[in-house]
C-alpha cells in the first residue's frame, strides 16, 4: 500500500494494518526489514497508545537485512516487475488509483507463485564474502 509519506507512523500503520488483517490469530510473525530508521518498534510506540505499541512490538519479532548482500538482487528484481506489469510507462493520477493498481497486481502475482531460484550456496557466500560469512566453530 502506497502512502503520501514514509514515516514512522506510516510504517506502524502499515504493520497494524498487516496485523489485524492477517496475522491477529498467530503467536509470534517473522518480519524481515530493511535497515530504514522507520523500520523498528519504537515506530508503534510513536504511532499508537502503549497498549497497541506493547501487543504490536510483541507480536512482531524484527529480523533485518544485511546492508550488503544478494537479497538485494531480488528486492531489485520484484521491484522491476512492479515496474513493468503494473505501472508500466504511464502516470497514474492519483494515491487511491496508484493503490487500487497495487492491490490488483500483488493478488495477480501471488496466484501465480512466482519465486527465486537461487543458486547462491552457503558455500560460495563463505568463499565469496568470507568477511561476512566466517566458518563456524562447529560443522555438521
Amino acid at each position: 500500500m502506497a502512502r503520501d509519506t514514509r514515516k514512522k507512523e506510516d510504517f506502524a500503520f502499515l504493520m497494524k494494518k498487516l496485523y489485524d488483517e492477517r496475522y491477529r490469530h498467530v503467536e509470534k510473525a517473522l518480519l524481515v526489514a530493511d535497515n530504514l530508521n522507520t523500520h523498528s518498534k519504537a515506530a508503534f510506540y510513536k504511532a499508537f497508545r502503549s497498549s497497541i505499541a506493547l501487543e504490536l512490538a510483541q507480536k512482531f519479532e524484527f529480523h533485518y537485512t544485511p546492508i550488503h548482500g544478494s537479497w538485494l538482487n531480488i528486492a531489485e528484481c520484484e521491484l522491476s516487475v512492479i515496474a513493468r506489469e503494473c505501472l508500466g510507462n504511464r502516470r497514474i493520477e492519483c494515491i487511491e488509483q496508484l493503490n487500487e493498481e497495487l492491490r490488483w497486481w500483488e493478488a495477480s502475482r501471488n496466484s501465480r507463485q512466482k519465486g527465486v531460484n537461487w543458486h547462491f550456496t552457503t558455500k560460495k557466500a563463505r568463499t565469496k564474502l568470507k568477511r561476512l560469512y566466517p566458518e563456524p566453530i562447529f560443522q555438521d
